[in-house]
This record gives C-alpha cells, sequence and structure tokens, in this order.
C-alpha cells in the first residue's frame, strides 16, 4: 500500500504552539504599544500647554500688545483713503466705513479716531470726566421730572384721610450741532498718516474748546445749557475775598448725599490760593493726591482744574470762582461722534481739500440741588 508524501509545511512556528499563549503575547505587546503612545501625547501636551502659558504671560504684560501698533486697522487705512478721494474710494474699502445718516452721506471716523478725538477733547472739557454721558439716536432727550412730594399726615381714628398731589413734568435735552471744516494740502493728503494725525489735532483743538465753554456756559438755543448760567443752581454770595471758611460753608450747605459725592471745579489761579488756606486747627483745606492718577483734594474731596472757571474778582468786580456738587447731575447726550464729509473741489486751485466736520452732542442740568456755586461780589 502506498502512501502520500508528507507536505512540507511552510509556517515557521511549531506544530503543537499553545493559541493562548500567542494571544496572551499579542496583548501585551498592544498594551506597550498603546503605552508609548499614550506617554508621546502626554508629553506633547504638555509642550503644547507650556507654550501658550508663556504666550499668555508675554501677552498680559503691560504695554504688550498682539498686534504691530505701526500697522493701521482696516477702517483706519480706508479712512485715509476717504481723505485723499473722497466718493472716489474704492467700493472694498468704503464698506469698511460706516455712512452717517444725513443728507450730506458724510462718512463716520473710524473707530481709533474718533476714541483719539474723545481723548483730547478731555484735557479741554473736564466735565466730560464728570458728567454722566448718554448715547443718543434721536434729536433730543426727554427725562421725566417730580417737583414735589406726596402729603401724607397723622391722623386719628374715623379722621378723613387728605389728598395728596403730585406734580410731574418733563426735561428735555434738545441734541446741538457743533460744525467746523479744514483746508489741508493735498500733498499733505499723498501721506496718510500724516494727514489723519493732522485733522485728528486740529478737530480735538476745536471742538474740545467749544464744548468745553458750551458745557459751563452755552446759553442755547444752538449751545447745550451750561451749569455755570442755570438760574436754579444755588447760589452762596460773599462780599469779601477768598477765606477758608467760605469753602467749609458752601460743602456743607450741600445736602449730604450730594456731599459726600461731590468735586470742587475751579481755575489754577484760583486753586492756587486755595493751597495756601488753612482751617481753625491750622490743618491745610488742601492735599496732595496720596495715589498716581488720583486728584487732590479740597475738605476730603476731589478738585478738578477748569481753565474755563474766572478768577477770583478783583475790588470793584463780581465772578463766580467755584463750583462744588454731585456732577452726575449734568447729563451729556452725544448723537453723533464725529461726522466727515471731504470736499476735494472748492479749494482745487488752491491745492487744497476741505474736510467738513461735524458733530453732535446736547447737555442739560438734570438736577440743580446737586451743586452748590460761590459768588464773589466786590462792586
Amino acid at each position: 500500500m502506498k502512501h502520500d508524501p508528507i507536505e512540507t509545511r511552510n509556517d515557521p512556528s511549531p506544530v503543537n504552539s499553545d493559541p493562548l499563549a500567542e494571544a496572551t503575547q499579542a496583548v501585551t505587546e498592544l498594551r506597550a504599544a498603546a503605552e508609548a503612545n499614550n506617554t508621546r501625547h502626554q508629553t506633547e501636551v504638555r509642550a503644547l500647554t507650556e507654550r501658550l502659558a508663556a504666550l499668555e504671560t508675554r501677552a498680559n504684560r503691560p504695554g504688550t500688545t498682539t498686534e504691530n501698533p505701526n500697522e493701521p486697522s482696516a477702517e483706519r487705512r480706508a479712512f485715509a483713503t476717504y481723505l485723499r478721494l473722497g466718493d472716489a474710494i474704492p467700493a472694498d474699502e468704503q464698506r469698511a466705513l460706516i455712512q452717517s445718516q444725513n443728507p450730506a452721506g458724510g462718512y463716520l471716523a473710524p473707530p481709533e479716531m474718533a476714541t483719539e478725538i474723545i481723548r483730547d477733547l478731555v484735557q479741554f472739557s473736564p466735565i466730560r470726566t464728570l458728567a454722566s454721558i448718554r448715547q443718543t439716536t434721536a434729536p433730543s432727550v426727554s427725562y421725566p421730572t417730580r417737583s414735589d412730594i406726596t402729603n401724607a399726615q397723622w391722623i386719628g381714628e374715623g379722621q378723613q384721610v387728605t389728598e395728596s398731589n403730585v406734580s410731574f413734568g418733563q426735561l428735555e435735552i434738545p441734541v446741538r450741532e457743533l460744525a467746523t471744516f479744514v483746508d489741508i494740502s493735498n500733498r499733505l493728503l499723498a501721506d496718510a498718516p500724516q494727514a489723519e494725525t493732522e485733522v485728528r489735532a486740529s478737530l480735538a483743538e476745536d471742538f474740545g474748546k467749544k464744548e468745553a465753554t458750551a458745557f459751563l456756559y452755552g446759553t442755547g438755543p444752538r449751545e447745550p445749557a451750561g451749569l455755570m448760567v442755570n438760574p436754579d443752581i444755588p447760589v452762596d454770595e460773599y462780599q469779601t475775598a477768598l477765606e477758608p471758611v467760605m469753602f467749609i460753608k458752601l460743602m456743607y450747605n450741600l445736602p449730604a448725599p450730594y456731599r459726600l459725592a461731590g468735586t470742587w471745579l475751579m481755575n489754577g489761579k484760583t486753586l492756587a490760593s486755595v493751597r495756601q488756606f488753612k482751617d481753625l486747627q491750622g490743618q491745610f483745606l488742601w492735599q496732595p493726591s496720596l495715589q498716581a492718577g488720583q486728584p487732590e483734594t479740597i475738605l476730603g474731596r476731589p478738585v478738578v482744574e477748569a481753565v474755563d472757571l474766572p478768577e477770583e474778582p478783583t475790588l470793584g468786580a463780581t465772578s463766580e470762582p467755584v463750583l462744588f456738587g454731585d456732577f452726575s447731575g449734568y447729563r451729556i447726550a452725544d448723537r453723533i461722534g464725529l461726522d466727515i464729509l471731504v470736499d476735494p473741489y472748492t479749494r482745487r486751485t488752491f491745492g487744497q481739500t476741505r474736510l467738513h466736520s461735524t458733530r453732535r452732542v446736547g447737555g442739560g442740568v438734570l438736577q440743580p440741588a446737586k451743586f452748590r456755586k460761590m459768588r464773589i461780589d466786590l462792586s
């Protein structure tokens, strides 16, 4: 009987290998590979976390910015182009600007420039740093007022209760318009950064001075209502030169809630005189600032220098050199921050472009009882 030849096996493993041992070895190798991969992943995550922490620490340092400060934004580049070309500005850059809703079709300045102008306005108008400011889209802002309180009375048993009549009114703060124009050389407009700086400086100086005067002495009907000309603000009047007791009386003639939030307002020459005053205990009324960035104080309340207020009067004259009060009682209503219209034709023969600029802002005293003025009459 013949038998077939034995077939040769190519499998290197022994014929009698244990399947369980093979499975165990495969699982062990898989676990080792997974652990190695997990360790590598954790190392990479740790490195990225440390790198992000270092970047965050560097970004939070004072004066550090994530953008190049020398690189203007898209809005600022578009505005510089608008100064040069007017309405011929390319469509892609025109979309970066916000067109104001007025018949002239002017363009609002980019946010960066508007912020710079407001910051410069503060240098001329300290009222803006003290007053309450609201944005509005209406031509005027109205506030309800109440002239008196209810008349409650003590009554006995069976006695009839009396009626109280409370009167309500309305205080309107109309938005006024401040406008000017600037003629700028076309050669200067060819260099956008220099032109934009020139526009900002010119408008900030002019608009700032006009607003500062209006918020204090504006009488209307084209100006905001000024603080110093409001007839309802109480006045302490004296017929002698400035004395320490005047400031003490003026401060404590104001109701306590307003007095505790009050701020002194006077010009530099008046402040120079006040710095020499002492109370009955020999203590200076004026105290220097104890911390950088904080105002000086008079009788414990901050003092702000206002160049628009008058000096102490000379013999034969009268003035109101000091104002004290809670300036949240004065409301500023901003309608349009800065509206600019480019006119390249009017001054073309002179090689200049005219920039028409407009701001719409209103102001008025909401609560006269929060203020008190000092008047010195030496006439």
